[in-house]
């Protein structure tokens, strides 16, 4: 596991209000003002220009004139879709406040009635693909509200928009591609063809390229339909999606545990798993105070270190990462998956006195850090394996606990 798992709280997490600055896959990452990207402001003739020679390359790429024509037809630059692109900074939150909203009581009451409206759907993806009922309908929750929030923004309009803006031009262009493609194999009418601000649809939010990994037609009407007020095929290609992903059947996400005094906390993050029986003989136990259940080799999880909850987590913990890349989305469809079933809020306490460091402190951590001998691999604002292994260093150096987490009072050691 990546050594990031251990400081969450710098790190900028996923709108929930917003399903589509969840980094699915490839998508954007977060980009906060003064990070040093200067971004032009676009223009509707400038959008028209690119299209221009966008048309040959997709052209190139098996679309054909007819679908060019009728989807760049009346093409809109949207200013929305750049604004809500350069600002996805202001989602920065501790993983704490995100938790918060991400499994709150009305979503778990939403997400048990959804089971209740959608039960023998769910069996049948259950039976087909072996993943929980519950984690698909978490899934379901977090990226649309069960639906309700799917996105209103064309699809093409929205992707062309960013494609052209040229932040991550090649990205979004091949997205724009894949797009044209869906409309192409009749999957999606054009007229219908919505989405969020970065071009993810539907119930479940998939971008273009996932939705041709993992999409399926399981109600088998020949289309691969994730925008219809049926979720049918959008909640199975979740399903499909999580299995193809590596998802084992009959295995927990993860669980919360407790850790004895004296803990080495460098066995957290570190990318290993162990035998149950091993973390158990070290004298984690479960967060009930039970004993640990044999839920296979597992990784130490922290993402608040020594001072929040603690995890065990399974290789299912990877599968719904595919999904999304950042960890908080996965602890919060792990544990509202939990919810769902009847399991408990989480029992340790977190931080909260603590707030999320922004780009300008985490890129001055990063900055001091190195000045003092501990390399970070660069000034960033990216607190990724490097840098933890600094900070751990730095906690070293001065005796403390070498957890990993980056937080303002540590910023506060360094000045």
């Amino acid at each position: 596991m990546r050594a990031a798992i251990l400081s969450l709280s710098l790190l900028p997490l996923p709108a929930l209000a917003d399903p589509a600055a969840l980094p699915h896959l490839a998508t954007p990452q977060h980009i906060a003002p003064g990070d040093g990207i200067v971004i032009q402001i676009g223009t509707q003739s400038g959008l028209a220009q690119w299209a221009e020679g966008f048309r040959p390359r997709a052209l190139a790429a098996g679309i054909s004139p007819a679908i060019l024509d009728r989807a760049l037809a009346g093409l809109r630059y949207n200013p929305d879709v750049i604004e809500k692109d350069r600002n996805q900074a202001e989602f920065t939150r501790t993983i704490w406040d995100y938790l918060d909203r991400a499994v709150s009581d009305l979503r778990v009451e939403n997400g048990r009635a959804a089971i209740r409206d959608n039960l023998a759907l769910l069996d049948r993806l259950e039976a087909t693909y072996g993943v929980p009922r519950e984690v698909v309908v978490a899934v379901w929750g977090l990226e649309s509200s069960f639906g309700a929030n799917r996105g209103d923004i064309p699809v093409i309009e929205a992707l062309a928009t960013l494609a052209y803006d040229g932040r991550r031009g090649a990205f979004f262009e091949g997205q724009l591609i894949d797009a044209l493609r869906i409309l192409q194999s009749g999957d999606a009418r054009l007229e219908n063809f919505t989405g969020s601000w970065a071009g993810a649809m539907g119930h479940t939010q998939f971008i273009p390229s996932s939705f041709h990994s993992f999409a399926v037609d399981f109600d088998g009407d020949g289309r691969r339909d994730i925008w219809s007020d049926d979720p049918t095929d959008a909640l199975a290609s979740t399903a499909a999606y999580l299995a193809k992903s590596g998802w084992q059947t009959g295995v927990p996400w993860g669980i919360e545990v407790t850790l004895p005094n004296g803990i080495d906390y460098m066995l957290a993050g570190n990318g290993q798993a162990k035998p149950i029986a091993d973390w158990a003989a070290l004298g984690l136990r479960s967060a009930d105070g039970g004993a640990l259940p044999d839920i296979g080799p597992a990784e130490l999880l922290l993402p608040a270190g020594a001072q929040g909850a603690a995890f065990l987590i399974t290789p299912n913990f990877r599968a719904i990462e595919r999904y999304n890349t950042a960890d908080a989305y996965v602890i919060a469809i792990g544990h509202l998956s939990d919810r769902l079933t009847g399991g408990p809020p989480i029992r340790a306490a977190w931080p909260r006195q603590d707030r999320a460091l922004t780009g300008d402190e985490r890129r001055e951590l990063q900055a001091r850090l190195t000045a003092a001998g501990f390399d970070t691999g660069g000034v960033d604002g990216r607190i990724g394996p490097k840098t933890l292994a600094a900070v751990r260093a730095f906690q070293l150096s001065i005796g403390m606990v070498p957890d990993g987490y980056a937080s303002p009072s540590l910023l506060m050691r360094l000045r």
